[in-house]
């Protein structure tokens, strides 16, 4: 067997949805070091055996590390950041926002002090408000630091539509953008489906449309109320994007950036638009086309998060 490239991955915060993602990652053979860290070492260390109970049967067998000390993530090529309170039957995202962003000021900065290098990837929520302060935080290059912020939402979509029409969801082509919440938007304008735009798809109307993007931005409520979390989707699409960052993919994919730069004359706060993802994080955005409709939904998530923001103040 040719031996892998190292590429070690740090899960920080091991609740559902970083554990999980641990899961799927050993399933797929991404990391070649896998680091679990939270404050519990009796329980990490109960999910560090655990997980190495599969070894007979993963593509690769990676050292896996349990630990609350940050120092021992060294060398770490990229941190999945899940730690903080969860969303809760009857919260919104932004509900988290005080207590969450304080963990994270708390948390990160000594974790990126021994790993200086790392490419933080933030999903917590509300994951824009955190990836926007994790970034002014830790005065790491821009980049660097980005969220899984609407591209779950986006599979999402893909998946209710390709349910309506009978389709595969990879032959659907549309963005989810602006905040991952309820201030969401279809950026319908630069959609297609096998190169057909949305709107002239066959048999396909506004009403339906509109009746799978709710589907989408009300499935996390369904799924909370229903068994109490969300995880399986993200752990899925965080290994996505590990795999694509391992890989030097240059994928184009919805992501949570913070817009430094204007886009459609918005800045100073993190949005999900398209970026372009490669082995050293988030290389540029790409400013799509939107109507003047898709852009005021664009803004409204911007003012909806600086508002949240300030109010922490």
């Amino acid at each position: 067997m040719l031996k892998q490239e190292n590429f070690q991955i740090a899960i920080v915060g091991c609740g559902h949805v970083g554990m999980t993602t641990a899961y799927s990652l050993l399933l797929q053979g991404v990391p070649t070091k896998l680091i679990l860290y939270s404050r519990n070492l009796k329980h990490l260390q109960g999910e560090k055996l655990d997980l190495e109970h599969g070894f007979a049967f993963y593509p690769s067998t990676p050292e896996i590390i349990a630990t609350t000390n940050p120092k021992d993530l060294k060398g770490t090529d990229l941190i999945i950041y899940t730690a903080g309170a969860a969303q809760k039957p009857g919260q919104t995202r932004l509900d988290l926002t005080k207590t969450n962003l304080q963990i994270l000021k708390k948390v990160l900065p000594p974790i990126i002090h021994h790993a200086p290098h790392a490419l933080v990837l933030v999903v917590a929520n509300p994951v824009d408000l955190l990836t926007y302060t994790a970034y002014t935080t830790l005065n790491l290059p821009w980049g660097r630091v980005f969220g899984s912020g609407t591209l779950l939402d986006t599979s999402r979509f893909r998946f209710h539509l390709s349910q309506h029409l009978n389709l595969h969801p990879d032959s659907i082509h549309a963005y989810i953008m602006g905040e991952h919440g309820d201030t969401s938007f279809l950026a319908q304008s630069a959609a297609t489906i096998g190169g057909i735009p949305l709107s002239y798809y066959p048999k396909l109307d506004q009403k339906t449309i509109d009746k799978v993007y709710h589907e989408t931005r009300d499935a996390a409520y369904k799924i909370i109320a229903g068994k109490g979390a969300t995880y399986y989707g993200i752990a899925t699409t965080l290994t996505h994007l590990a795999k694509a960052i391992k890989n030097d993919s240059k994928l184009i994919l919805p992501l949570s950036v913070p817009l430094i730069k204007p886009y459609y004359q918005i800045e100073n706060i993190a949005l999900s638009v398209p970026v372009i993802l490669d082995r050293n994080g988030v290389r540029k955005t790409l400013t799509i086309y939107l109507s003047e409709t898709e852009q005021q939904s664009l803004l409204h998530s911007a003012n909806t998060l600086k508002q949240t923001l300030q109010k922490t103040k």
